[in-house]
């Protein structure tokens, strides 16, 4: 029996098992989410290329055919930052306002074989940093939609695609999820390949999903990683969860404390095992570690841009260009040794404890469209290259969105996930009863 929710408001996962039992037709879906696009695009203004026709085609095709692959179907939104052979990019920049890149970065390349139909690219900041886009929050207009993913997020909190792709070098991931409502993934460090997105830094850069549910984010990670252990969600009640408020805390506003506060409670009630967890002193050196190594490496791999195009960057690029470029090599190798040892520090945490949960941003999504908001409370967890998950289920000022992270051992991304959902489901059922 088809649902009466409408097509575009499909959890991915749900739409995917729809498609695989061919219950509706990827054409259908896909004029479902380009309906959706059209009605509200002019508001959020979530895209920078919309590939209607391609993607109708490309539809009609797989209706066609036999099911290609776990993403069969799913029409997806790719951030602006991932090359696409079929479609213009230009990393959020100016510079490559005519660029048409010669292949598909991997990530889109694998989304496409395991069926994903491309709708088109959403919005970046420039070259993945702090200059905003011109997306708006979906939620209110006027409001950032957060960083550096602003159109993916938006695009899946808006019901115009149930997936997207991102990227996370401090928070880019996990406070648009934040603040857009949704649910945000970035997985452990390399774990999809990087191959073809534009380089800011290659210690962080981390390629991240973006859905409406923890199962949602698994199904496209899964796809894109080969690793079928993620789909199996299982029951992970009675989870031993550290409640982890970060050398940071005193950046949180009143919302994300009580927030956490009121999750952490919940949970609790739920079954889970709650402890409170003190990070070691030497972490608090991570959030300056992530800062400089971004900072040094980006200048780096922005060089063609820096030297070349000086007049065309942003003055918020050019200032963390500048700052990286007077950071010498010996600092910045100390930076990378001073993080490694800030892995073995964070790894012994998780012998007590099966997750941490943390607070995602400094509270819900600021007023204008200026800045993307505070990256702090994602850049230590990115760093250590840890799994990410934010849950959202909350509500704070002006009625925007809230919730939390759930941060995994590195590696453990199943784990993360497993506990992610089952966190998810209790949080949701809480916020509904």
């Amino acid at each position: 029996m088809m649902s009466s929710i409408a097509l575009n408001e499909l959890e991915a996962s749900a739409a995917a098992r729809q498609l695989q039992r061919r219950a509706i037709t990827a054409e259908q879906l896909v004029r479902a989410c380009l309906d959706r696009i059209e009605a509200r695009e002019p508001a959020a203004q979530a895209w920078t290329h919309v590939a209607a026709d391609a993607a109708l085609e490309h539809a009609r095709e797989l209706d066609r055919g036999p099911i290609r692959g776990l993403l069969h179907g799913l029409p997806i939104g790719v951030k602006d930052l991932f090359d696409t052979a079929d479609m213009p990019t230009s990393y959020g920049s100016s510079i490559y306002a005519q660029h048409v890149p010669a292949a598909d970065a991997a990530a889109v390349a694998l989304s496409r074989e395991a069926g994903a139909i491309v709708l088109g690219k959403t919005v970046t900041t420039e070259f993945a940093t702090f200059h905003p886009g011109k997306t708006h929050n979906p939620h209110r207009s006027g409001h950032t939609p957060g960083g550096s993913s602003s159109g993916s997020a938006a695009a899946v909190a808006d019901y115009m695609v149930p997936l997207a792709l991102g990227t996370q070098t401090a928070a880019s991931v996990i406070r648009p999820a934040a603040f857009c409502g949704i649910v945000g993934y970035k997985p452990s460090y390399g774990s999809i390949a990087r191959a073809g997105i534009k380089s800011l830094s290659e210690s962080l850069d981390t390629v991240g999903a973006f859905g409406r549910s923890v199962a949602d984010v698994a199904l496209f990670v899964a796809a894109l990683t080969g690793d079928q252990r993620l789909l199996d969600l299982g029951d992970a009640s009675g989870a031993r969860i550290g409640v982890c408020r970060t050398h940071e805390w005193p950046q949180a506003d009143a919302d994300t404390q009580a927030t956490l506060q009121q999750g952490s409670a919940m949970l609790a009630r739920a079954g889970a095992l709650l402890v409170d967890v003190q990070l070691p002193d030497p972490l608090s050196l991570m959030v300056q570690a992530q800062i400089d190594i971004m900072a040094y490496e980006a200048a780096r791999s922005l060089a063609y841009e820096r030297i070349c195009y000086a007049s065309s960057l942003s003055s918020e690029l050019s200032a963390v260009l500048t700052a990286g470029m007077a950071i010498s090599a010996a600092q910045h190798h100390e930076n990378l040794a001073r993080t490694a040892r800030g892995r073995k520090e964070i790894d012994a945490l998780f012998f007590g404890c099966d997750v941490l949960i943390a607070p995602s941003a400094v509270g819900t999504a600021p007023a204008g469209l200026e800045s993307t908001g505070n990256p702090i409370f994602s850049r230590m967890w990115t760093l250590l290259g840890l799994p990410c998950v934010h849950l959202p289920f909350a509500k704070g000022a002006h009625d925007l969105p809230l919730g939390l992270q759930i941060i995994g051992r590195f590696g453990a991304d199943h784990k993360t996930l497993q506990a992610s959902h089952w966190a998810h489901q209790q949080l949701r059922a809480n916020e509904s009863s």
